[in-house]
């Protein structure tokens, strides 16, 4: 997967992709103004779409091997857990189930520590392979 993979918002958000320890992808978003909620905090859109393009970018990455395929959020809850600040946020996502044609997929974005998230995610869509 490559940043070009990535849907355009994410490039309005000015979250980059990067690669975790693991070689999972993972997405890193500064902290600018276009993210600014309110005052010194980030907005909870711009959280809720890099949790739902860190899901995306894990799933495109387990489908990666089978070629080809078409995804399609279904849901997508979000749970927001404290405020983001003025620093940059990092999200990845993980793939809890793939199915013939549902996945499910969690996402968790951090600043200073995975372990104390500012919001976690869960997304299931609908794959349609070899699209």
């Amino acid at each position: 997967m490559s940043e070009g993979d990535l849907p355009p918002y994410v490039r309005l958000l000015g979250a980059t992709l990067e690669r975790g320890e693991d070689g999972a992808p993972r997405l890193a978003m500064p902290f600018a103004d276009a993210v600014l909620g309110r005052p010194g905090f980030l907005h909870g859109g711009a959280i809720a779409g890099l949790l739902e393009a860190a899901a995306i970018a894990a799933l495109r990455h387990a489908l990666a091997a089978e070629g080809s395929a078409r995804i399609k959020p279904i849901t997508i809850t979000v749970d927001y857990q404290r405020g983001g600040r003025e620093r940059p946020t990092l999200a990845a996502g993980t793939v809890t189930r793939l199915g013939t044609r549902i996945a499910n997929v969690e996402a968790v974005a951090w600043q200073d520590d995975r372990d104390r998230p500012i919001a976690t995610a869960r997304v299931n869509f609908l794959i349609e392979r070899g699209a």
